[in-house]
C-alpha cells in the first residue's frame, strides 16, 4: 500500500513594493546572465545589541550587489554597508562606526536539485522569480557588529577607583591602598604624630 505524501505549502508571494524584494525575471534562468543592483533601504527596526552597538531605526542600509543566474538558482554577491552607533565597551564614550559586510548567497530555483536536497533554512528559495534579501542581509550585518566595540584600539577605559576616563587623568594618577591588616596601626601612628605636633617642641616633662 503506497503512502500519500502531503504537498508542500506554497511560499507566500513577495511584494514588489518591498525594497528588500528583487525581481530576477529579466535574467530568464539563462546561466551566465547577470544584473547589477544598488539600493538604499531604510531600517525600520534597530539592528544589533541595544545599549552596546546598533544600526538605528531610521538610518539606511546601502546595498551594492550583483545578481548572476547559475544552473541551480540566482547567486547574489556584493556588499551591504551602514553606520552603527553605540558606546565604547571600556570608557563608555559614544562611538560611530562604519560597517560593511560581504554577501554571497545562492537562492535556489523551485524544482532544482538544490531545492530538493536542502532545507529552506540552509539555502533560501526564489518565489515567482523574486528574491527576499532581508533575512540574508540582516543576519550578515548583525553578525558583523562587534560584541565589544572600542572608541580606539588602545582605549584604557576608566579608573576602577574614581570612574574617570584614564585618558583624561594626570600622568601618575593612582589611589593609595593600605592593607586592612595595617590600617589600625597607620591610624594610631597618625594620631600619635598629631599629638606630638600639638604639644610642640618646647614641651617639658
Amino acid at each position: 500500500m503506497s503512502e500519500n505524501k502531503s504537498p508542500q505549502a506554497r511560499p507566500a508571494q513577495l511584494d514588489d513594493r518591498n525594497p528588500w524584494v528583487l525581481d530576477t525575471r529579466e535574467l530568464g534562468r539563462h546561466a551566465g546572465l547577470s544584473k547589477a543592483v544598488q539600493r538604499s533601504i531604510p531600517v525600520e527596526s534597530a539592528l544589533g545589541v541595544p545599549d552596546v552597538i546598533t544600526i538605528d531605526a531610521g538610518s539606511s542600509l546601502e546595498l551594492d550587489l550583483m545578481l548572476e543566474s547559475v544552473v541551480e538558482g540566482v547567486l547574489v554577491s556584493g556588499t551591504a554597508s551602514a553606520v552603527a552607533t553605540g558606546h565604547c565597551s571600556r570608557c563608555l564614550d559614544p562611538i560611530t562606526e562604519d560597517v560593511e559586510v560581504d554577501l554571497t548567497e545562492l537562492f535556489a530555483y523551485p524544482g532544482s536539485a538544490t531545492e530538493e536536497t536542502t532545507d529552506e533554512d540552509e539555502i533560501p528559495r526564489l518565489v515567482d522569480d523574486r528574491i527576499d534579501l532581508e533575512p540574508t542581509v540582516r543576519d550578515a550585518v548583525v553578525l558583523a557588529l562587534p560584541l565589544a566595540p572600542l572608541c580606539t584600539e588602545d582605549c584604557r577605559g576608566l579608573c576602577t577607583e574614581c570612574g574617570v576616563k584614564w585618558a583624561d587623568l594626570e600622568p601618575g594618577h593612582g589611589h593609595e591602598k593600605i592593607d586592612p591588616r595595617w590600617a589600625a596601626l597607620v591610624d594610631r601612628f597618625e594620631d600619635e604624630t598629631g599629638d606630638d605636633q600639638a604639644d610642640g617642641p618646647g614641651k617639658q616633662a
